[in-house]
C-alpha cells in the first residue's frame, strides 16, 4: 500500500547539487509533485536529477522560474530503493521547493 506523504521541504534550494531525497530501503517512490516558488524580483534557474547530477540524469536542466512565480510540475517519477533526487539553482537559497509523492514497501 503506498503512503502519501511529504518527501522534502519546505526549503530553499542551494547553487551546488544537493541530494535532498533518498528511498529507503524496501521502497519504491513516485514524485507526485514539485512545487517551486521564486520571491525574487529576478529569474533563476532550476535543475533536477535523478541520480548523481549530470547530463544523462537530468529531468530538469537550468529551467528558468520568472520573478515572483509559482512553478507546479507533476511528474510521476518512479523511483527505487537507494536512488537519490538531486536539486540546484542558479542563485543560492532564492527558491523554495516542496516535493510530494508516495512510498510503498516492494519486499
Amino acid at each position: 500500500m503506498a503512503v502519501r506523504k511529504r518527501l522534502y521541504g519546505p526549503a530553499q534550494v542551494a547553487t551546488g547539487p544537493t541530494t535532498v531525497y533518498t528511498v529507503p530501503a524496501s521502497r519504491r517512490a513516485t514524485i507526485r509533485g514539485i512545487h517551486l516558488f521564486n520571491p525574487s524580483a529576478s529569474a533563476v534557474t532550476f535543475t533536477a536529477s535523478i541520480g548523481a547530477d549530470a547530463a544523462a540524469t537530468r529531468i530538469y536542466g537550468a529551467y528558468s522560474i520568472p520573478a515572483g512565480s509559482p512553478y507546479d510540475i507533476f511528474p510521476g517519477f518512479i523511483m527505487e530503493a537507494a536512488e537519490i533526487l538531486t536539486l540546484s539553482a542558479g542563485t543560492n537559497n532564492i527558491l523554495v521547493i516542496v516535493v510530494s509523492g508516495e512510498e510503498e514497501i516492494t519486499v
